[in-house]
């Protein structure tokens, strides 16, 4: 099990080695908050031996939005009734169409990662029961964590946490370092003004904590926000020119493989089909 390490004052990073998907704790006086949850029972069940080797106060979750390797951890986190934040539209996906996307990602895992689908069928689905439409604020032992929603990008629910007393920003898969963006579920032609927004309030100092990955900085950011414009541009081109959807993808600066589905999507929302 990969433990946690001090990202900043009472500020825990652990990237957890499968998908390499990040989990953060954040420790206040009498009180912690976990960040996301990992992927299935037994993961979750590490996660949280490792959050006792470092605090042995309650926690409150977050989940930065509804992939399974960011909350499908909540039933075993979360055992002891703690409350679960998420925005509305990642609950509410949690909640109605949890247990459909289950068999899908089962379906999808089982022929390369036979042990992670196993434990992705064995996880019980529990939706967050805290929900943030714009942003709210808790309090974490006396520490001011704010959750924010700056607009649809990776999902329609992606929720940032910001730790503002160290400046830390837990991005969510709204900000990849250990890949391509995901676009799966994505908004490409409205996650460069989400982006923009979220380096907006970046001071040079800050440190980012993406989905999966290493942290990155301010500069890191920008960097990737203008890669999802031009993304954003060739598909808005490519629509206006009636060109192929694979034609469009080869162009694009994630490359082809990882890119086609954005540009499927991207089609989609300017046909209003999205």
């Amino acid at each position: 099990m990969t433990a946690f390490t001090e990202l900043a004052d009472r500020v825990h990073l652990l990237r957890y080695p499968v998908l390499d998907v990040n989990v953060t704790l954040v420790v206040g006086d009498g009180a912690a908050l976990v960040v996301d949850t990992l992927s299935t029972p037994a993961q979750a069940a590490e996660l949280r031996a490792a959050v006792r080797a470092v605090t042995p106060h309650p926690v409150t979750i977050v989940n930065t939005h509804h992939h399974f390797d960011h909350c499908f951890g909540n039933a075993v986190l979360a055992a002891d009734g703690a409350d679960i934040w998420a925005h509305a539209a990642a609950a509410a996906h949690l909640r109605e169409r949890g247990t459909h996307w289950q068999r899908e990602w089962y379906r999808q895992w089982l022929p390369t990662e036979p042990e992670l689908a196993e434990g992705l069928a064995e996880a019980t689905i529990l939706p967050p029961n805290r929900t943030v439409r714009t942003e709210a604020t808790l309090d974490i032992g006396g520490r001011a964590v704010r959750l924010e929603h700056l607009g649809r990008g990776h999902t329609d629910g992606d929720l940032l946490v910001w730790v503002p007393d160290v400046d830390v920003l837990v991005a969510g898969d709204l900000v990849e370092e250990s890949g391509p963006p995901d676009f799966g579920d994505g908004y490409p032609l409205e996650w460069p003004e989400t982006l923009a927004a979220l380096a907006h309030q970046l001071s040079p100092a800050s440190v980012v904590v993406p989905g999966h990955g290493a942290p990155v900085d301010q500069a890191f950011v920008r960097a990737q926000h203008g890669l999802l414009t031009e993304l954003d541009w060739l598909i808005r081109d490519g629509h206006a020119d009636g060109a192929p959807e694979r034609a469009v993808a080869a162009k694009s600066p994630f490359g082809a493989e990882s890119s086609l589905v954005a540009v499927h999507r991207g089609y989609a929302e300017l046909s209003g089909r999205v």
